[in-house]
């Protein structure tokens, strides 16, 4: 039996429609078993998804205001990649998509990585590490 463990961000959006475009352009897939006129479940992998819900939707899990992202961040969502050029080709294609660059290119040669905001204005990071510089947990 697989014990992965899996984890679903919760993001509210106020648009919906322009928020899966812009992830389908940035090449991800939707899970339509999670997916209505409220929410899209994005598959980020076999164990991760960003449940992307409009923001009526959203507010029926909190009490709490929903964050302005045009003002606040409510988090920094970072992925792992599997190359230098996996970090560019992403980034590139949300840059491409409609998202916006955040910051300057982090390159510490054995870690890189770029960010962006999706046109929600969620932060995303996208970061490669040579495997060979973590040293071995004993």
């Amino acid at each position: 039996m697989d014990n992965a463990r899996m984890i679903f961000v919760n993001l509210p959006v106020k648009d919906l429609a322009t928020t899966r475009a812009f992830w389908e352009k940035v090449g991800f897939s939707f899970n339509p078993q999670f997916s209505d006129d409220h929410t899209a479940c994005l598959v980020i992998s076999d164990t991760i998804y960003a449940m992307l819900m409009d923001e009526g939707r959203f507010r029926d899990f909190t009490r709490n205001e929903v964050a302005d992202t045009a003002t606040t961040r409510e988090a920094i969502i970072a992925l792992s990649a599997t190359s230098r050029a996996e970090v560019d080709q992403l980034v590139e294609s949300a840059l491409g998509g409609g998202g916006s660059a955040v910051g300057e290119t982090m390159d510490q040669g054995f870690m890189y990585g770029r960010a962006f905001l999706d046109p929600e204005g969620h932060h995303w990071e996208v970061v490669w590490m040579d495997p060979s510089a973590v040293e071995p947990t004993a």
